[in-house]
Order: C-alpha cells, then structure tokens, then sequence
C-alpha cells in the first residue's frame, strides 16, 4: 500500500479510535513491536515461551509480529479481572498470518479456559483431521464460548436416503457433505449435501461400488474416494454389490462428479484421502496394504507402506503425516519419502482415529476402547477408557473439549482429563443388532455432527455458543475479529462478518475461569504462524469499527 493511500485512510482510524473510546475500552493491547508487553497502562504480566519478534508484519503500518511456532510458543496472561470482562459484551481483534501450506494444524490464538469447569472463551484456526475416514474440517476460524452449557438432546437430521452408514463427514466451502455406504444389490454409496434440518441434496454416485469410504477437501476442491464395504465386518450382512471401489472423484461445476483415477487395481476401498505438503495421498483399507500420491489427472504413484501395514486414519501434525493401523494397534508417522513406527499401544489389535488436543496427539483403539496420548518416541500415555465400551473411534476436539464416538453402543463422550470421560449420549438405537458405531464426526455452523451406523443418520448438538466460518482460511496476512455481543457471538474477517452463533442468555454465561489468559495456545494446539496487533476491548466493536481496525490490508 502507498503512504498517499495510508495517509487517507489515518483520520478514518482516528475516528474510530475515538469512537471505540466511547462505546467500548481498550482493555489489553499486544502491538508486537518490540516485545510481548501489554502496552496498555494495565500492562498485564506475562511470561511468553519460545515466541519470536519478527519484521515481518501485515503492512507498513504494522511491521512487525509475534511467530509462534506450532510446537511449543505460548504468551500466558495475568487473567485476574477478565472473567467479569468475558461475562459481558467484549471484543477481540488481531491480524494472523499462517502459510498455504501448513505440515501441522494451524492452532489456537487466543483461549481463557477452565477445563474442569468448561468455562471460557477460545478462538482459533482449526482443522480437524484423521477424523476415522475423513479429514472433516479445514482451517476452520471458530470462536466459542461456554459456561457447562449442553443441549440436553442431540438434533436428528434423518437418515441419508437407503444408508446403513454415514462413511464421513466434510466441511468445504460453507457447506456440510457426508458420504454413504448401503447395503442392497444395486445400491451404490452417495455423497449428500445439508441443507438444514433434515433436509439433504443428493449429489449422486460418483462410483459403483456400495460406499463412498472418504472425503478430504485439496486444492480448494472436494475429493471423495470409493470402496466396496464389508459390511460383515460390522456383524451386518454383507452387501450383494460386488463392485470394487479403489477410485478418486472430485466435485466439479455443476455438481458433477470428474473421475481422477484408480489408485491401483488391486485396491478395493479406500480408507483415507489426506493433504500433505501440498500433494494429496490415499490409502488402501483392505489387503494389500497400499498408500498412494496423486500425480494429476487420473494418476497415481505407489508409495511405501508402514512396514506392509494397512494404513487407517490419516493426520498431519508438528510436521509429519500420522496413520493409525488395521494390522496391529501400533502408530506410524511418514516425513513425505518414509515410514516410521512410533510405538505401539498396549492390548489394541488395530488403532482408528487422532485429535490434536492440548497441544498433543490423541489416537483411539480397539478392543477396549481407550485413547492414548503420544509423549514422543515411541511413548504413549494412557487417556482412559470411554465407558464400558469396546471400540473408541472418532475424536475431535470441539469448543475447548475433545469428544469421541463408541462401539457397540454408538455412544458420544467428552473427555474429562486425566483418564475420565463423561458419557454425553446414545446417537443409534437400532434394536436387535450387535454393533452400533458412533463413526464419522465434523463442526459445523458451531455444531458437532455426528454419522452412525447402522441408522444411516446424521445428529448434532450445540456445546456453548460458536461461530465458525466454515470455509477454509487461506494462507497469508488476514485481520480476525470475535465479538461477544449482548445475546450472540460474531466472527469477523478482513472487516466483513461471516458468521454468527444463534442467540443465547447471558445470564447463562456468566464465565468464572481463573486459569492464565493464553495468546497462540488453547484447546487444540499451540499456534503455527504470526500474530499482529492483538487487543481485547470490554464492550462490542461495532462493525464500522472492525473495519476501520482492517482497513490496512
């Protein structure tokens, strides 16, 4: 930007400074130009932890920034004063920079938050991967707030068209896709479309065979994979389809489905599609074991695998992709050329989803239906068992928790810390069956969905009060604003407001957190990336405020 245009644009954010001094408080200020100091008069204590001052900010204007760098940068805060702030209308603004292409999840920015009372405030970038077959979300911006609130019921929102399964769930582009395996001769697996309530877009079969068995989003498009299911394997009757799967589609204009390619003509499912460094790999879910690199068009390349090992669920964190295993209950990590074990969990045959929470990797396993939390090495601590259940699946971490999905009972938890879970609730009750899964899990317009089976239906409940802006943030300098208004919460971003949480009591979210108010660290990871001109204001920001606090773009 030239100084001519700056110069115009200062008495716009005189007026505005003014004006924020009239209907709300500076209250914390984090310039980054030459420390991490609170530059208000308050000027809270802080001890800041492996964070860089750098020259490289948003604008001339702001030229500098604090890197955080995704492994163990944090700025902890003197929090005293702040919950009767964060109890009432407040505002928080920054500008953050993550790169385009990120080998770890992008992190949290800003968290007050008590995890035994789950009460707080937390923004930050998520991306929720290697969430069972599917990388669900993202970098999702999310802004949440909570005091124990929980829906008392989860949403039902029906069942996708002839679906014994809901595969995987995937947010892309502000919209909800969920993927089907179904059971009959002729029956082939759908990709569905949310609408709201229980209303779905069917956007067809991309393959033959009777599952879609995995969505991702790369390259700003959606991509689904194929796979002919074993239904016996969830104690159902195995499906009469006899077509293979093995295939990647993308969802082109029109909704229509563009083939790219067979990943091997011994492979008959695919268990997990994922981005890496930019390319984008697949993994076979049944014998021979294989894990493969898109080259374009309807190409593939043959990868090594994890010592001959199928490979299940698919994660990028702290700079390597993580599988988990259908083999052994044992974990791999790959640095984009080879494979290496990294430790095996105790009494598990197979290990099934990851989470990124509190700054460590979480992996769930069968047959006892623990999770366990990587130390390095090849160490893992045990996170306990969630219930009496026999399978622990899916786990993602939602407004400040992580939660998991269950075998036999297709149960929901919360985890408690340490190695307690709350039980949440039943998403499936179908009578005379033997399994029931809890299987595919993703956020969505600051919901958590569920996919079950055999039930073929997606829930949700509401933990708190979200916003998420539930398209991926690109990589680059962007301004973010989070609002606490009178009844509702607002995200903010690069000035325009793109998402709003649904009304809620204040009287209801009365927060009382006395844990350290944390700047590039929260409920999932610690921050990956640059953070710029950080405030928090007692009172709403108007939205000419908010644009005059981003117009240095």
């Amino acid at each position: 930007m030239r100084w001519g245009c700056i110069a115009a644009i200062i008495p716009v954010l005189l007026f505005a400074s003014q004006e924020t001094q009239a209907q709300s408080e500076l209250i914390a200020h984090w310039p980054f130009s030459a420390d991490t100091a609170d530059a208000t008069t308050t000027k809270r204590s802080s001890l800041a932890r492996a964070v860089r001052i750098v020259a490289d900010g948003p604008n001339a204007v702001l030229k500098s920034a604090a890197e955080f760098d995704g492994h163990q940068s944090v700025i902890e805060v003197d929090s005293a004063g702040l919950s009767d702030v964060v109890s009432r209308p407040f505002s928080v603004s920054t500008w953050i920079h993550i790169s385009e292409e990120l080998d770890d999840v992008p992190g949290d920015i800003l968290c007050l938050w008590d995890p035994q009372k789950l009460a707080g405030f937390h923004l930050g970038v998520y991306s929720h991967r290697g969430v069972t077959n599917s990388q669900s979300n993202e970098r999702q911006l999310h802004f949440g707030i909570n005091n124990a609130q929980l829906e008392p019921e989860f949403r039902n929102h029906g069942r996708l068209g002839s679906a014994v399964f809901v595969f995987a769930l995937c947010v892309h582009n502000g919209r909800l896709y969920a993927s089907t395996c179904s059971a009959g001769a002729t029956e082939a697996g759908h990709v569905y479309r949310y609408e709201g309530d229980e209303r779905w877009t069917d956007l067809g079969s991309p393959d033959t065979a009777n599952a879609v068995s995995a969505m991702t989003t790369y390259n700003g498009d959606l991509y689904v994979a194929s796979g002919k299911y074993r239904l016996a394997g969830s104690s159902l009757s195995e499906s009469e389809n006899p077509n293979l799967g093995g295939r990647v589609f993308r969802l082109g204009p029109d909704d229509k489905w563009i083939a790219c390619g067979r990943v091997s003509e011994e492979t008959e499912a695919i268990s997990s599609l994922i981005e890496f460094r930019g390319r984008l790999y697949a993994a076979s879910l049944y014998k021979p074991a294989g894990f493969f690199r898109y080259e374009g068009d309807d190409r593939w390349e043959a990868c090594e695998t994890p010592e001959g090992k199928r490979v299940e669920a698919t994660t990028v964190f702290n700079g390597y992709l993580y599988a988990t295993c259908y083999d052994e209950g044992a974990v791999f990590r790959f640095d984009g050329e080879q494979w290496e074990r990294v430790g095996t969990i105790p009494e598990a045959t197979q290990t099934y989803g990851f989470a990124v929470h509190d700054g460590s990797l979480f992996v769930s396993e069968w047959p006892q239906a623990h999770v366990y939390r990587y130390r390095g090495g090849t160490m893992w601590d045990d996170a306990g068992k969630l219930g009496t259940e026999l399978e622990a699946m899916p786990l993602l971490v939602y407004n400040g928790s992580m939660y998991g999905g269950t075998l036999p009972s297709a149960e929901v938890y919360r985890f408690a810390g340490e190695q307690l879970w709350t039980r949440i609730a039943q998403v499936d009750t179908t009578p005379d069956v033997k399994y029931r899964r809890a299987w595919s899990m993703a956020v969505y317009q600051g919901r958590l969905f569920v996919g079950t089976l055999p039930s073929g239906r997606v829930l949700s409940i509401e933990a708190g009060r979200n916003a998420t802006h539930d398209t991926a943030l690109p990589g680059g300098w962007h301004h973010v604003a989070a609002v606490r208004g009178t009844d509702r919460l607002e995200l903010y971003l690069d000035g325009k407001k793109v998402a709003q949480s649904q009304p809620f009591d204040a009287a209801n979210y009365v927060i009382r957190a006395t844990q350290p108010l944390k700047i590039g660290f929260g409920a999932q990871d610690h921050f990956h990336g640059r953070i710029a001109d950080l405030r928090i204001y007692r009172g709403a920001l108007s939205a000419q405020e908010i644009q005059s606090l981003s117009a240095f773009q």
